[in-house]
């Protein structure tokens, strides 16, 4: 049976969101965000991270630079005991070089982690800082929760609000209301 998964989206909800991130020292963890994943990972939840990094069409950064922060952040994820199942990359724009089905809020990399993962998308969390990080939780029946930072639009806000879109203050937020519905759907099951 597929599984549920909380797919996460990394900058502005895991670490800080620094435009076009191309080094790994300018890596900061968002507060709490490293034991909020750790939680997930113990309730067997997988972490899958979908994230839109247009800077490498644009020119800002490699491939090479995102494996370098990827693998960095990775390592102070691990240093807490949380690590992350997958990661998912757009590295498109469509100004830079036309557009795809891949980049948020476009589902391809969702359907994509679900199809390798043995995922169920309807019963899996949709967690990010800007409206393109929950929008594909509306057009896939999944769960969506927009976590607010310093790099959310107030439009965007709005915007969740309009749609009913649950709104958290923070990554640990937003996973503690992961883990209190999975809770509750389990509950209901064994009675």
């Amino acid at each position: 049976m597929p599984r549920l998964a909380a797919f996460l989206d990394r900058d502005g909800t895991i670490i800080d969101d620094v435009e076009y991130i191309a080094r790994p020292e300018l890596v900061r963890l968002r507060p709490g965000a490293a034991r909020a994943i750790a939680r997930l990972n113990a309730a067997g939840i997988p972490v899958i991270v979908i994230t839109n990094q247009s800077g490498i069409a644009r020119g800002k950064l490699t491939e090479r630079d995102f494996e370098n922060v990827q693998e960095f952040l990775v390592s102070l994820l691990a240093t807490e005991g949380a690590r992350i199942d997958a990661v998912y990359i757009c590295p498109h724009h469509p100004d830079f070089g036309g557009g795809c089905e891949c980049r948020k809020p476009g589902t391809l990399l969702f359907r994509r982690a679900a199809a390798d993962h043995d995922l169920d998308v309807t019963r899996s969390f949709f967690i990010g800082d800007r409206w393109r990080d929950v929008a594909p939780a509306l057009a896939l029946g999944g769960h969506p929760i927009l976590v607010l930072a310093e790099s959310t639009p107030a439009n965007e806000r709005k915007r969740a609000a309009e749609h009913g879109i649950e709104i958290v203050p923070s990554l640990a937020d937003a996973v503690a209301r992961v883990l209190d519905a999975v809770d509750k759907s389990r509950s209901a099951e064994r009675a």
